[in-house]
């Protein structure tokens, strides 16, 4: 690889794909809410959003206690106070804020014409705080990484197409993409493994060390593309099983991790209960293990490629508003499908292969889903099935 692969020349902001849809939604006495972890550039796309809106707006960032206080203080006397003549308040990990579901119902309800935009990096948290209080007076939006197709607006396919390795090994996130060199790279993403990665499931336990969510995550890191069996990973890391889940899920509403679940019409014939877990960032992924060696030089090529493109085409459903559910398939008797996606119209059903040897479908799958469609995803068609 290069050493200035996949750096981009330009400073300017790379348009997300719901920029718009957000932009659309920021009406008075509403609230807009964008989950996404951190880094994955939350703040950068509220402040192009700031910048073309032109209102007079307060940005307050709860990570402060000091900016936290008079949110959490339910009282609208304060809120005149602070937010009169207030066009847009804007709240920047908005599930710090004590109360902060019925302080926005107040707001929304008492401040003439105000927008409010929210953001946060844990959904389990933000979502349990917002969700009555806000009942048909919010719009959620989820951001990640870059996805593929946000970047065909800076890069052309066939640039894409070249630097999929460092895609792989790197990953998306943003700032990714402003550094010039390998070690650069490297260092950020250590950086956020080791600084960023747990701040949010620490707050939401009684967990006072990383050290067991990284080891977690470790683990997790050598299954991408496997299913993960909670009982083993207890067992290795000498936790009770109802506590591994729960450090799974919070790992997932964090944003960290995700899951597939089984996709199962007959439970005779069918697994049901298994996951899959994989990591919305590679680089991230790669990090924790320590491992950003080529791809000629390294065993998990085929976790790794299966990660990138369950993630392209989960983060392109989301984006476009598709309506997709999505799981893997496996009978007990070993026939797989590593991601399924059903819609209301359609079932689907791919195959993931980073070489280019063709591939059938299972007997079993089309026996059980004769309408379903089959198709394989590898290294020489991918940009068609993401972009």
């Amino acid at each position: 690889m290069g050493n200035r692969g996949i750096v981009l020349e330009t400073e300017e902001f790379i348009p997300r794909l719901i920029y718009d849809q957000v932009a659309d939604k920021l009406k008075p006495n509403q609230v807009v809410v964008i989950y996404g972890a951190r880094q994955v550039g939350k703040t950068t796309l509220i402040n192009k959003l700031i910048s073309k809106i032109k209102r007079k707006y307060l940005f307050v960032n709860a990570d402060f206690s000091s900016e936290r206080e008079w949110l959490s203080s339910l009282n609208l006397e304060v809120y005149k106070r602070y937010l009169t003549g207030v066009e847009l308040l804007v709240i920047d990990e908005a599930q710090r804020v004590e109360n902060i579901g019925l302080a926005l119902k107040i707001i929304v309800d008492n401040i003439p014409s105000i927008r409010v935009l929210v953001s946060g990096s844990s959904s389990l948290e933000l979502a349990n705080k917002i969700s009555e209080p806000l009942t048909g007076r919010k719009y959620v939006f989820k951001l990640y990484p870059m996805a593929v197709k946000e970047l065909e607006t800076v890069y052309a396919k066939n640039r894409l197409v070249s630097i999929l390795e460092e895609l792989l090994i790197y990953g998306q996130y943003p700032k990714i993409f402003k550094l010039a060199s390998k070690s650069e790279k490297e260092d950020y993403l250590f950086e956020v493994a080791e600084s960023y990665l747990f701040k949010d499931v620490l707050n939401l336990t009684n967990i006072r060390k990383s050290s067991t969510l990284y080891r977690l995550l470790q683990l997790l890191a050598y299954q991408i593309g496997s299913e993960v069996s909670a009982s083993k990973l207890s067992n290795s890391l000498d936790l009770d099983k109802k506590t591994v889940l729960k450090y799974l899920d919070l790992l997932e509403q964090t944003f960290v991790i995700h899951s597939l679940p089984a996709f199962s019409r007959n439970k005779r014939k069918e697994v049901s209960k298994s996951r899959k877990y994989y990591f919305w960032d590679l680089g991230i992924r790669n990090a924790l293990i320590k491992d950003f060696r080529s791809l000629d030089l390294r065993n998990d090529v085929g976790g790794i490629w299966e990660n990138f493109i369950v993630n392209e085409r989960i983060k392109l459903a989301e984006y476009l508003n598709l309506r997709k559910d999505f799981y893997f398939w496996r009978t007990y008797w070993g026939s797989e499908i590593d991601l399924v996606e059903q819609s209301v119209s359609e079932l689907i059903g791919f195959e993931i292969k980073f070489g280019t040897k063709r591939v059938k479908p299972p007997k079993m799958w089309t026996n059980l889903y004769p309408q379903a469609k089959f198709y394989l995803i590898n290294k020489e068609n991918w940009i068609d099935w993401v972009g």
